[in-house]
């Protein structure tokens, strides 16, 4: 199995310095990962590092629940096309979807869709499987191209990936034709493969070195 084609690794530390960054950029195109997912910051340098490398530029919009406004969410992924990002992962506004404000949640990524090619982040480990199967279908009717489980401050830690799993598959039944990414304490090959068996068509995470190197022992 080559698993560096499905990793999006990622380095979103919000102390992370230019060098770590740099350094990351320096793995994705040693270990061809599909991506490189970093916080908005740093959008501009990675697409310089990346350019012509065949890594996609993946930008984090809104963590970790998606509560700044429609307007300034509007401006964030505006902003980090600018700077060259080929996809944005974006937080769905969560307090939203749990008071069921589900035509104020579809509106507000419908337009953010628009802008550019969005995996959107549904934080499935704070949500019911009702929750997770609602969300989905909102994220492949606003135009994403993929729904993902989880990003910074994910309540579902490695010890709970089995119920990870039982997300992505409902991600999956729910969303047919969407893509789906893992994400959140992802960090052995054992611990992708499981993703992978489950349905994921994508894995962050910042263990690809890790995993990769793993890979090859198997």
């Amino acid at each position: 199995m080559n698993i560096a084609k499905y990793i999006d690794h990622t380095n979103i530390k919000e102390d992370a310095a230019e060098k770590d960054i740099k350094k990351s950029c320096k793995e994705c195109i040693k270990y061809k990962f599909r991506g490189l997912c970093v916080r908005s910051s740093w959008t501009k340098t990675v697409k310089e590092e990346l350019e012509g490398e065949g890594v996609k530029v993946v930008t984090l919009i809104d963590p970790p629940i998606g509560l700044s406004s429609h307007k300034e969410r509007i401006e964030m992924v505006e902003k980090a096309k600018k700077d060259g990002t080929d996809e944005v992962d974006i937080v769905m506004n969560l307090v939203d979807l749990k008071y069921e404000k589900y035509g104020k949640v579809l509106k507000d990524l419908k337009e953010i869709c628009k802008i550019a090619p969005t995996k959107v982040i549904i934080g499935s480990g704070y949500l019911t499987d009702q929750e997770i199967g609602t969300a989905s279908k909102i994220v492949k009717k606003a135009g994403a191209i993929c729904v993902k489980t989880a990003t910074e401050k994910d309540p579902l830690g490695n010890s709970e990936l089995e119920e990870k799993a039982k997300h992505i598959k409902i991600m999956k039944k729910s969303a047919p034709g969407l893509l789906v990414k893992a994400a959140g304490a992802i960090r052995t090959f054992n611990d992708a493969k499981k993703m992978i068996k489950s349905g994921a068509d994508i894995i962050g995470t910042s263990s690809g070195v890790e995993i990769v190197e793993q890979s090859k022992k198997k």
